[in-house]
């Protein structure tokens, strides 16, 4: 089953309305879209008003459509919040805030007969549902045409029937001191004009966090002990790069901004070979140029981690969309053979602890692990619970990485180290590059024990074993994928990475209307292939159907290749824009009911 509209929704709305004393609407959830072109704040707009909703206790879910140019063009914001949690984003809109006549155009089709249009009284519109007000001309009137946007704030909280508790103190971590009570006022004034059309009941999150997937990446190499990030610029994952830039001084990192992605690469092997843990990050046509790099890198058991954000290919494809069509690539890039693992991050609190095991393993094993994110996850924000470690979460026994390198290699007096020793695990000892007492080798060609150059045919193939054998530990650690409704389905859906979220408010729409019939596994740990929990819940469902967001269904493809069942059914969506729960609920009751 394949889709193309980036804006399908099911017909059934998944918002419940009742009425207050007071004749208002009122929701457990809600969406907003703030559309606009490039260069009228709407990221602005959008990030002042999700932090006062989450600072009013409610859980947020924000998702974020831009075109690949500074100014003009079509983007829009959608912001999903309520009092329990969310886990994917909608296309049924609650509330329209048009900054030009084209959002009006695109989006209306999405608007629920209850929900409202906002916009300044300058755009033209006949839709009954419109509230037009002066923007423009209310932020001129206060000094400053530019907090139009504040205006919009307000208008949007009164609305909502939300309080003004919160403006100032989140204003301060957007706007300039100068500007902080302009803004203030603009927000008031926006606020005063309107009545609230409905009442949002707030949750308990208020003390949690709300972050983009990318940013929680960016945190879980800080926390995992990165030292040193070097990257070329390119969308989706240009904002891993400029967090930890922006944190490089207070958190010690060294980021480096490389003339290329064949440059950052090698830097960071370099330094993770030289004893600290470092990273790069790009998206596929980076990493395209990576590959001969991440066979040096296996080839000499250096630890290294890569960040791999998805978009739309082949060669430049959609800048800033979403795919998840680098799967297979990954898992086979580099000529010949050699060990690595493939970790899909599912969301952002997955983003964060994954990056920190990947460090971990990648340190532990001597071995490239690529984490496979994409543009849905790494610019979307969810609210997510405080992030917690303990030191063995970051290094195997709570050692430091030094003392790490040092305590494996246990090398006797006068003995000659071996960077390569033939091992039970495959896993050698290892010492850094400077070592008074013992030459530390590396060699990308193949080599003996001591990292000698060898063509020995014999040799070549202790070492290959040796190196292979890294995967047969590596399998006894692998993360089973997550379980995702009860233990009577009858219909089996599998995904991976950013599926989780759809995935899981379409198997809740799904089972209430047909209780405990569908189940979904949706893949974190992605290579190796784990295979126990998909062989045991594959053998107990009628039908099997893959979600991805691909043409050819790669998960699918895997799994069949490592276990031979066979998904009777796909829903593919490769359009850039990510499907939703409601999306996926609507497909499957045409394949399926």
């Amino acid at each position: 089953m394949r889709t193309s509209s980036g804006y399908d929704s099911d017909d059934r709305s998944t918002v419940t309305f009742c009425k207050t004393s007071e004749g208002e609407e009122q929701t457990m959830t809600l969406n907003i879209l703030i559309g606009g072109a490039a260069g009228q704040g709407i990221d602005t707009t959008a990030a002042i008003f999700e932090k006062l909703l989450k600072r009013d206790g409610f859980f947020v879910f924000t998702s974020r459509d831009f075109m690949s140019r500074i100014r003009g063009g079509h983007n829009f914001t959608l912001i999903r919040f309520g009092s329990e949690t969310i886990t994917s984003h909608s296309n049924r809109l609650d509330a329209l805030v048009a900054l030009d006549e084209e959002s009006i155009t695109l989006h209306l089709q999405q608007l629920s007969d209850q929900g409202f249009i906002l916009c300044d009284s300058s755009i033209e519109t006949n839709d009954p549902r419109a509230i037009r007000i002066d923007m423009q001309k209310i932020a001129k009137e206060i000094g400053n045409p530019r907090v139009s946007g504040s205006v919009a704030v307000g208008a949007l909280l009164g609305l909502f029937g939300l309080g003004l508790k919160q403006v100032r103190t989140v204003l301060t971590q957007f706007v300039k001191e100068d500007y902080i009570e302009i803004n203030r006022k603009a927000v008031e004034s926006g606020f005063s004009i309107v009545k609230p059309r409905f009442r949002a009941e707030p949750g308990s999150y208020g003390g949690w966090m709300t972050i983009s997937g990318n940013r929680a990446l960016a945190l879980g190499a800080l926390a995992a002990g990165l030292r040193f990030y070097s990257a070329y610029p390119m969308s989706p994952s240009t904002s891993i790069m400029e967090y930890l830039a922006s944190n490089a001084k207070k958190c010690g990192v060294v980021v480096e901004q490389a003339e290329d992605e064949i440059a950052a690469v090698n830097m960071a092997i370099g330094a993770s070979f030289a004893g600290i843990r470092a990273m790069t990050g790009t998206s596929g046509g980076g990493f395209c140029l990576q590959v001969e790099a991440l066979g040096l890198a296996g080839m000499a058991e250096i630890p290294v981690v890569i960040a791999d954000i998805q978009r739309p290919g082949p060669a430049t494809g959609l800048p800033t969309r979403t795919e998840q069509s680098d799967l297979k690539f990954v898992i086979s890039a580099a000529q010949g053979e050699f060990p690595r693992m493939v970790i899909a991050l599912r969301d952002q609190k997955d983003a964060f602890y994954q990056t920190v095991r990947a460090f971990r393993i990648a340190d532990e094993y001597g071995i490239p692990v690529i984490l496979l994110s994409d543009q849905f996850l790494a610019d979307t924000s969810s609210t997510v619970e405080p992030f917690l470690l303990d030191g063995s979460d970051v290094f195997p026994n709570g050692t430091s990485a030094l003392n790490l390198h040092e305590q494996k290699a246990d090398i006797p007096a006068g003995s000659e180290y071996l960077s390569y020793r033939i091992t039970e695990d495959g896993i050698s000892p290892r010492l850094l590059p400077g070592n008074p007492s013992h030459f530390a080798a590396a060699d990308s060609d193949e080599h003996d024990e001591s990292g000698r150059i060898t063509e020995s045919a014999e040799v070549r193939t202790q070492m290959m074993d040796k190196r292979m054998r890294k995967l047969d530990r590596l399998r006894e650690e692998l993360q089973e994928p997550e379980w995702i409704g009860g233990q009577k389905y009858e219909t089996l859906l599998v995904g991976w990475g950013s599926m989780l979220g759809p995935l899981t408010e379409a198997v809740a729409l799904l089972n209430h209307d047909y209780p405990e019939k569908y189940g979904a596994l949706v893949f974190g740990d992605i290579f190796p292939f784990p295979v126990k929990r998909i062989t045991e819940m594959a053998s107990k469902a009628s039908r099997i159907l893959n979600v991805e967001q691909n043409a050819t269904g790669q998960l699918a493809g895997l799994l069949r290749e490592y276990t031979g069942i066979e998904c009777q059914s796909g829903i593919l969506k490769y359009d850039g824009r990510e499907i939703t729960g409601e999306e996926i609920a609507s497909r499957i009751r045409e394949v399926v009911i």
